[in-house]
């Protein structure tokens, strides 16, 4: 399981490289040659929703999104655990509604077949991407969930020691 978790961080990592690429690339070419790529704009903001969707999935397994525990930092560790659990339900509906809502966007998307601009790409791969990404975030807040339920021991980063 956890190597399934570790790619899909992977595949979040990659997708920021591609950003990155993308906008170097861009500007490199316009600033040294006065070329621009074609459909550059479209392109960069696609990889974008990607790379925002496949991060979801790669923060919410770990708990390391943006938090605030002001609460929970000041609570017994049995009911840190309860926030936890409740946090983490919560997180769990949000992003299946989120999932389900992406997915009438990339079959509407293909079935009006939007395309760029300038290459006329279709739209709905890229779509379909951040698609994959959400149904991972939710694979990975499922098996969250169940960890911290059932086994809250398994929670604990093999990489990190235990402060004492």
């Amino acid at each position: 399981m956890d190597r399934f978790i570790d790619s899909i961080e992977w595949i979040a990592a990659f997708f920021v490289g591609v950003v990155a690429l993308n906008t170097f690339l861009a500007i490199v070419l316009r600033k040294f040659f006065s070329v621009a790529i074609p459909d550059y704009y479209n392109i960069g903001q696609f990889l974008l929703g990607i790379l925002i969707f496949w991060g979801i999935a790669a923060t919410s397994y770990r708990g390391t999104h943006i938090t605030v525990d002001l609460v929970w930092a000041n609570s017994s560790p049995r009911h840190q655990r309860w926030i936890d659990i409740f946090a983490t339900l919560v997180l769990l509906f949000v992003v299946v509604m989120q999932t389900i809502t992406l997915y009438d966007k990339v079959a509407s998307t293909r079935a009006d077949h939007v395309l760029t601009s300038d290459l006329a790409l279709p739209i709905w791969p890229f779509f379909a991407v951040a698609w994959i990404g959400d149904v991972s975030a939710v694979l990975l807040i499922a098996i969250r969930s169940y960890r911290l339920i059932f086994h809250p021991d398994q929670m604990q980063d093999p990489k990190l020691k235990p402060v004492e």
